[in-house]
């Protein structure tokens, strides 16, 4: 293959070279947007010569009109028959590996014509569902939003568009950018409660000598003080695969970043909780910089009458909570976020039909 071309820029150039000018040929009167969204490192921009060995290469969607969802055979056909076997000097042909459902670029055999292309042809309406568990045009209530998860939203709206001929590629990744002030401010609080449940366990689990316990401890308050930061800087965190990379990208990773690789390498609890003690401190200032409450104090103190660092977040979960006015949002139960922050499960968040069922999870009462 050629010098690494990102996945973004080898989509946009299938697309410019290759695609647009089949579809004006063959289908002159059609109406269509054209983009790489979805899932993959390079949806995300973070794919590397690494990715090309499966899943990766030039590809992308096509998305027409629900008058012409039954054209997508059609024109998936005619691409297969008069792409070229390359673009940009990358094969746009798909061979199938050994590992189930996993595919890589190679060779168009020899004697065949036709490309085993990455080009699909979708309704917007029934690629948003795939990915959100709604149609496109339907109005996300309160705990829609909680069931989506971020990796879901950003499906939709990360990637390119390269072409919006259908008008509405545009104004659906806008409307899904983020979340209702409301529901962000639910989403703040719920992130600040769990870092209140747990933020004196490191010291606690230390003290009676159980060092790796601690220190368990202190890892899952580090991805919580991430998420937190992800949601303070309005970002949708990606999965765990590249949500170290992303928040590499976040303002906060200067600072905040360098106070949580202390509480990482600390090899002993007090070490770790003096260290979680300064990241607590940046990340109230942070909160107070948003100026969605009254400033709150950003000095981490004892728990009570124990010797442990704490921000005592329980603090900002009752001042972000008394700034919530909107009533669908005030009927979530308290402290019970999106299904990013209460479940870990990839069988169940990248199943869009099972997190609906988790809508339950909501109801008042329950």
């Amino acid at each position: 293959m050629t010098a690494f071309i990102p996945g973004l820029d080898l989509a946009e150039t299938l697309y410019r070279d290759a695609v647009a000018p089949v579809l004006a040929r063959e289908y002159p009167d059609l109406a269509h947007s054209a983009a790489l969204l979805g899932t993959g490192s390079d949806v995300l921009g973070f794919d590397t010569p690494r990715s090309t060995d499966h899943g990766w290469g030039p590809r992308l969607q096509v998305f027409v009109g629900e008058d012409h969802a039954g054209l997508a055979g059609s024109i998936e056909a005619t691409l297969r028959a008069t792409l070229p076997h390359q673009i940009a000097g990358v094969s746009t042909h798909y061979v199938p590996t050994d590992e189930a459902g996993v595919s890589r670029l190679g060779p168009v055999p020899a004697g065949e014509t036709g490309v085993n292309h990455g080009v699909a042809v979708v309704t917007v309406s029934r690629f948003v569902a795939g990915y959100l568990g709604c149609p496109a045009g339907r109005a996300l209530g309160v705990v829609d939003w909680l069931c989506c998860t971020d990796p879901g939203l950003l499906a939709v709206t990360a990637g390119r568009v390269f072409h919006d001929g259908l008008g509405t590629l545009g104004p659906l990744r806008e409307r899904l950018a983020w979340y209702p002030d409301p529901v962000w401010r639910h989403l703040l609080a719920a992130q600040w409660q769990r870092i209140s449940q747990h933020e004196a366990f490191v010291g606690r689990a230390g003290e009676v000598g159980d060092e790796r316990g601690s220190a368990v401890v202190a890892a899952a308050l580090v991805r919580d003080a991430m998420r937190l930061c992800f949601l303070m800087e309005r970002t949708y965190a990606p999965y765990e695969k590249w949500f170290g990379s992303a928040f590499a990208r976040l303002d906060a990773d200067p600072t905040v970043g360098h106070l949580l690789d202390d509480v990482l390498a600390a090899r002993t609890w007090d070490m770790r909780d003096a260290a979680l003690g300064r990241a607590y401190q940046r990340l109230a200032t942070m909160h107070n910089a948003l100026a969605i409450t009254e400033p709150l104090s950003a000095g981490a103190r004892p728990y009570w009458d124990r010797p442990y660092r704490v921000i005592h977040a329980e603090r900002f979960v009752a001042a972000i909570r008394a700034t919530i006015t909107d009533p669908d949002t005030l009927a979530l139960p308290p402290g019970l976020g999106s299904l990013d922050q209460i479940v870990d499960s990839v069988d169940l968040l990248t199943h869009p039909r099972r997190r609906a069922m988790c809508a339950l999870l909501y109801a008042p009462g329950a």
